[in-house]
């Protein structure tokens, strides 16, 4: 009986130690060789990923537009998902996932030419991951075009997102996912809450600061010309949401099921708290709130999606519709910035939320890392100080390439092509006459 108790005892202690070793993050479950579930898994997530932007983001932010420029904002996400696929295959995957330097990555693989295509990438091929990953950049570019819809060039779009997505989105995926200073600090993003959300909604705030306010903004009708088109863009991000965030376990086990309810339960509740806020503050439920609610939802849940059990989740849903709500509805007017989609106020401001919150609710026993929930107050501290650096670097970046491309090319469309709209006066077509 005693020789059975230490072999239990033993086994005990080794699980411990092999639990203690892991790295963190429910994407710990890893093999040196191929598996054929897992590389299915991330074909299917990284499909999903790609399916965020072309049609997700373009149905979502054309609805919200006035008809004249639905066309021309569903361009800007289509040409960002080529340009900024061809640069990440050029550049960004080599500056975000190589080399040892703290703050950016190296040139090794510079048009992928010494990626190893026979590779492994946990257990699925290594080219697989470079695709997963594209996914994330194009996303984050693409959310920068809502901010300045209306009135921003399309060429000027693209070459301020282009030069972005290389100069500040690359580095500050390698700040945390390529291993650098803020990981090697303790800073949790499981799926991109700061390194995509922060990154792009600081920098869709100073874009649209520096172009300036759309015609008529405050005195004239803007309302969005087609909702049920947004119904449908979030429709098709909410499904995409699950290949960004359960397919960052990059496997097809437990991990990924998990990181899967988390975010079903915070789009749920983010939908739900914005919908009784508003219904609330405004006497009647707007179908486009319900829906941003369930982005801020999303968006929120991000960084913690793979550290925090599902009633975290909902914790997190909440607070974030409810901020998100405030950012949009009030806090937007009463500083009187016109960020026209409300790119920070959903996606700056709930990734804020939601990378807070991942140190406050983290869970040793879900992802391997602690919040304060668990006595770990530290964890606050280093997730701000992660949010303050990629805020900072984004705006000052971002202000930097607008200011150095600004005397090259003009920002902004003229009044009276504002007026025309920009399907018309930046593409010669059109949707449909205005109503």
């Amino acid at each position: 009986m005693k020789t059975i108790d230490k072999t239990t005892a033993l086994q005990f202690v080794f699980a411990l130690i092999c639990l203690l070793v892991a790295p963190t993050g429910l994407g710990a479950e890893q093999s040196l060789s191929m598996d054929s579930g897992d590389t299915a898994w991330m074909l299917t997530a990284s499909v999903l990923g790609l399916m965020m932007t072309v049609p997700g983001i373009a149905l979502f932010y054309g609805g919200m537009v006035r008809r004249k420029n639905m066309l021309s904002i569903a361009g800007q996400c289509v040409a960002l998902c080529c340009v900024v696929r061809l640069l990440w295959i050029v550049i960004g995957y080599s500056l975000a996932f190589t080399g040892d330097n703290a703050y950016v990555g190296s040139l090794e693989l510079l048009l992928l030419a010494n990626l190893d295509l026979d590779g492994v990438q946990q257990s699925f091929p290594a080219p697989l991951f470079v695709v997963f990953q594209l996914g994330f950049a194009v996303v984050s570019s693409s959310l920068i075009t809502g901010a300045v819809a209306d009135r921003m060039r399309f060429s000027s779009v693209l070459c301020f997102v282009a030069i972005w997505s290389v100069i500040v989105y690359a580095p500050v995926v390698h700040w945390i996912w390529g291993g650098g200073f803020l990981r090697q600090e303790g800073v949790l993003d499981y799926a991109g809450g700061t390194i995509v959300h922060i990154n792009a909604g600081i920098a869709g705030l100073v874009a649209c600061l520096v172009v300036g306010k759309r015609k008529g903004y405050g005195t004239q009708n803007m309302a969005p010309h087609n909702p049920l088109f947004s119904v449908i863009g979030v429709s098709l991000l909410w499904i995409g949401w699950f290949g960004f965030s359960a397919g960052s376990a990059l496997s097809a086990g437990k991990g990924a099921a998990v990181v899967m309810l988390v975010t079903q339960a915070a789009a749920a509740s983010g939908g739900v708290a914005w919908m009784v806020f508003e219904w609330w503050a405004l006497r009647k439920p707007s179908v486009l709130g319900l829906v941003s609610g369930v982005v801020a939802g999303l968006v929120a849940v991000t960084p913690a999606a793979g550290y925090v059990s599902p009633g975290g989740a909902i914790v997190i849903g909440v607070v974030a519709g409810v901020s998100c709500c405030w950012a949009c509805a009030w806090m937007k007017y009463k500083l009187g910035y016109d960020d026209a989609l409300d790119v920070f106020g959903i996606h700056g401001v709930g990734g804020f939320v939601g990378a807070i919150l991942t140190g406050v609710l983290a869970l040793q026993s879900v992802g391997g890392a602690s919040g304060a929930i668990e006595g770990n107050l530290w964890q606050i501290w280093v997730q701000f100080e992660g949010v303050v650096a990629v805020a900072v670097w984004s705006g000052v970046a971002s202000l930097v390439i607008l200011y150095a491309i600004k005397p090259l090319m003009t920002l902004r469309v003229s009044e009276d092509e504002e007026v025309e709209g920009l399907d018309s006066s930046q593409h010669g077509e059109a949707v449909g006459r205005e109503p």
